[in-house]
Order: C-alpha cells, then sequence, then structure tokens
C-alpha cells in the first residue's frame, strides 16, 4: 500500500503494514490523504494530491518502485522520493537513488527517522539512513572494476574543496553541518554544493552521494 500526507509536508507511501500506517498518522504536521496498492495508482495519487514527498516502496506489482521513481523524477521534478527497503542491502536502493530517489530508509524505521526524513527531503536535501548507507557503500565497492582516482586526479574537474564538500555530503551532514566542520559560511557551502553538483551531472544530493561512492570520494 502507498500513503499520502498534506501540511505541511505532503507525502506518498508505498507498501507499508498498517502498523507502520498507523505510526505515520500519529506524527504531527503530517496528513495521510491517500493510499496506493502499486506504482501504477501511486503515480495516479501524485497527479491528483501534489504531495511535498513520496515514501516509495521499491517491491510494488505491476509497476515497481525503482521506475515509478524514474516517471516521478521526469515528470514531478518539484516532489521528493525517498526509498523504502525491507533490507539494508537491498540492491536496489542504487537503483533507486539512480532514478531520482533523494533518500532511503528501512520499513521498521521508527517514528523520528521517517519524520526526519520527510522533512529533510521536503527541503530538498538528502535522507540517508546509516543501516542502508553502509551498504551501499559495500555494494558499490564490489562493484569498482577500477581502483579509485587518487585525489590529484579528481573526476569531472572538481576542485579538492569540493571534492571534501562532496565526501561530507555522503556522510550524511546537511550544509549548516558542513560549514560548521569546515569553519565557513553557509553561502560558501552553498556555493560549492551548486558547483559540484552542476559539475557531476546530479540532479540532488542523494544522486551525488551515489557518485561520491562510486567514484571513492566519499569519506575523503
Amino acid at each position: 500500500m502507498e500513503r499520502l500526507t498534506r501540511t505541511p509536508a505532503t507525502v506518498v507511501w508505498a507498501a507499508l503494514p498498517n502498523s507502520a500506517l498507523l505510526m505515520l498518522d500519529l506524527l504531527d504536521g503530517i496528513e495521510v490523504v491517500g493510499t496506493a496498492a502499486d506504482g501504477e495508482e501511486a503515480l495516479a495519487l501524485v497527479a491528483r494530491h501534489r504531495p511535498d514527498v513520496v515514501l516509495m516502496d521499491l517491491r510494488m506489482p505491476r509497476l515497481d518502485g525503482v521506475e515509478a521513481t524514474r516517471r516521478l523524477a521526469a515528470g514531478e521534478p518539484a516532489v521528493g522520493i525517498v526509498a523504502l527497503t525491507t533490507y539494508a542491502d537491498d540492491e536496489t536502493v542504487i537503483a533507486a537513488l539512480q532514478a531520482g530517489a533523494r533518500g532511503y530508509l528501512t520499513k521498521d524505521a521508527g517514528a523520528e527517522q521517517i519524520r526526519a526524513a520527510i522533512e529533510r527531503v521536503a527541503a530538498g536535501e538528502a535522507a540517508l539512513d546509516p543501516a542502508v548507507q553502509r551498504h551501499l557503500v559495500a555494494a558499490v565497492a564490489e562493484g569498482e572494476s577500477e581502483p579509485a582516482a587518487p585525489a590529484s586526479e579528481l573526476p569531472d574537474g572538481l576542485t579538492p574543496r569540493e571534492a571534501e564538500v562532496l565526501g561530507l555530503i555522503a556522510e550524511g551532514l546537511s550544509n549548516a553541518e558542513i560549514a560548521e566542520r569546515l569553519v565557513v559560511s553557509g553561502a560558501t557551502v552553498k556555493s560549492h554544493v551548486n558547483h559540484l553538483l552542476a559539475k557531476i551531472r546530479a540532479r540532488d544530493r542523494a544522486q551525488a552521494v551515489a557518485y561520491a561512492y562510486r567514484n571513492g570520494l566519499a569519506g575523503s
């Protein structure tokens, strides 16, 4: 099943157990406005309700979550998408990020994790479950056929500072947290983020995280 919310952050949720739906209903500031049994119905509900955030199950009948994510990212770029996975090592998480998801959670995430994910993605940031992120790192590392380029050979024209900021994004830090870590202004961090996203041709921070892992820049 899929679920939507409205006010102040509207959300679509896919294939959740009833207990999780009840928990979502109880979160302050979230109003559930619809449910969908598959990806096709989810697309229709998004078109009708225009939610801020979609909580997208990756395993759905008729139209799976990855393809639904791809279509939503192309047709409704203002809608943030959080991929939902049963297992932290779900191989489809990478595909979902590449398709346009801005974050990911396991379905056993607690109420505060869900709230934080909705708020961050609604604000245009990434929502990265640490448990899923560890497996994402491992999956990308296993798929690498060549060693990562050394810092002196940064890809896509990234500067050392931009690569550093990218590594901190991959750690899940917000712009404010990056500014504090690097002892620079928030405006400076925002400028670095905008430049590096353009250089690596990433739609958002979640795609930047996947890029960082693929190129050995996570944690650099």
